[in-house]
C-alpha cells in the first residue's frame, strides 16, 4: 500500500507540475486539451490518495 500511494504522490505533483507548465508553454485549444487532462489525472489522483488515507478512530469518553 505504500508503494502505490508513493505512486499516487509522484502522479499527482507531476500532473500538477504539467497542469502550470501548459499555461506558459502552449496556446489555444492545444493548452485546453492538456491543461483538462492533466487536471484530471490531478483530481483523481487526491481522490484515491483521500481514499487510501489511514483512518485514525478517537475515543469518545
Amino acid at each position: 500500500m505504500k508503494a502505490l500511494k508513493a505512486l499516487l504522490w509522484i502522479l499527482l505533483v507531476a500532473a500538477v507540475a504539467a497542469n502550470v507548465s501548459t499555461s506558459f508553454a502552449f496556446d489555444g485549444a492545444k493548452q485546453v486539451v492538456i491543461s483538462v487532462s492533466t487536471g484530471s489525472v490531478a483530481i483523481a489522483s487526491a481522490v484515491c490518495l483521500f481514499l487510501a488515507r489511514n483512518k485514525r478512530r478517537t475515543k469518545t469518553s
